[in-house]
């Protein structure tokens, strides 16, 4: 019995290892600190932000969840932007402590008053 072909083509990773490998330079890790900690070798971790390797769906969901990348971006492309971009805010305020959270509050409170006032 043969087994007929895909009719349509595999999803590009390419995207989401960019995105990855910007978000883990951007926390300053290193690529063998992350794979060590994910227990994955620093070959498919490379593999993956590089050449666009399709990850598992555990190191898929390791990934988005520990530099808190929305998914939307890369499944929803089309989709509406501002979404994606406030469920990344939402995920990172739900790691922040309340400290950090009066930050961004004051700070989102003065851009709105400067705004104002040149608008």
């Amino acid at each position: 019995m043969k087994i007929a072909k895909r009719p349509v083509p595999l999803y590009d990773f390419k995207a989401f290892g960019a995105a990855i490998k910007a978000a883990r330079n951007e926390y300053g890790e290193s690529r063998k600190k992350v794979s060590d900690e994910l227990y994955i070798s620093p070959r498919y971790l490379a593999n993956i932000e590089n050449k666009g390797q399709q990850p598992s769906l555990q190191v898929f969901y390791d990934l988005v969840t520990r530099y808190h990348i929305s998914v939307d971006q890369f499944f929803f492309p089309n989709s509406n932007a501002e979404k994606s971009t406030g469920r990344q805010l939402d995920a990172l305020l739900d790691g922040m402590s309340d400290k950090g959270i009066r930050i961004i509050t004051a700070t989102a409170r003065e851009i709105t008053e400067v705004e104002k006032a040149e608008g």
